[in-house]
């Protein structure tokens, strides 16, 4: 029952893990230390997508699964639990490489939006104390 709830525990902070690299950035638009954390995830993500690994988090979970009696898949996560809902053919190297250029994109956006939006704050600032 314990490795059960632990292939659980693995699955959601996975899912949210993958949640944070792609909607992160709006974090950031909030509370500023979020880029921090931010940044790392989402540059993992992408090169997780670009490189065609899998992630250290699935191999984990299979481990849990496996010793809870339940039984594995042979895909990673994504082609796993997302996929199938996502899209239904299956993971192919393209969409891997798909989601990777979404992820930076966005990222780019949000953090383009970040650094203009501090970059009007500061001239307006500088200007105004002249």
């Amino acid at each position: 029952m314990a490795y059960h709830i632990l292939a659980n525990a693995v699955v959601a902070v996975h899912f949210g893990f993958i949640l944070f690299v792609v909607l992160g950035g709006l974090l950031a638009l909030r509370w500023k230390w979020c880029v921090f954390l931010h940044v790392p995830a989402f540059a993992w993500g992408a090169l997780i997508e670009f490189a065609g690994w899998i992630c250290p988090i699935t191999p984990l979970e299979k481990i849990f699964r496996a010793k809870a009696g339940l039984s594995g898949y042979e895909t990673g996560f994504i082609e796993h639990y997302l996929l199938s809902v996502i899209y239904p053919d299956g993971l192919t190297r393209g969409i891997q490489i798909g989601l990777g250029v979404l992820v930076l994109a966005l990222n780019a956006g949000v953090y383009g939006f970040i650094l203009w939006k501090r970059k009007k704050t500061f001239t307006t600032e500088n200007t105004e104390s002249v």
